[in-house]
């Protein structure tokens, strides 16, 4: 006997039209958040870096923006590379849409 989907019952959660399966992802997984860490660090080192930039401390300026882009290329590598092992848990490619 062949088992008919009603369109108007609805389930909890909605797996079958949801956009984001996976949705809050970067906070709920904790292995994310060194990443996220390093790129709040990042932005804050680019803060850093323009102010004293211009103010004239180009020294200081030097150290800030070496410290902002190592902070924020590992922050978004460690985020991307544990995005990537749970698409790959689930048999998924990076790019595939259907989850962001």
């Amino acid at each position: 006997m062949a088992t008919h989907h009603d369109p108007h019952v609805h389930k909890f959660p909605d797996t079958e039209r949801t956009f984001r399966s996976h949705a809050g992802e970067s906070i709920q997984d904790s292995l994310n958040w060194p990443g996220l860490f390093l790129i709040g660090v990042g932005i804050v080192f680019l803060a850093a870096t323009l102010t004293a930039a211009g103010s004239g401390f180009v020294g200081w300026a030097v150290i800030a923006g070496l410290i902002c882009g190592v902070c924020l290329l590992s922050g978004v590598m460690i985020v991307l590379a544990e995005h990537r092992r749970i698409k790959l848990g689930e048999g998924l490619h990076l790019s595939d849409p259907g989850g962001h």
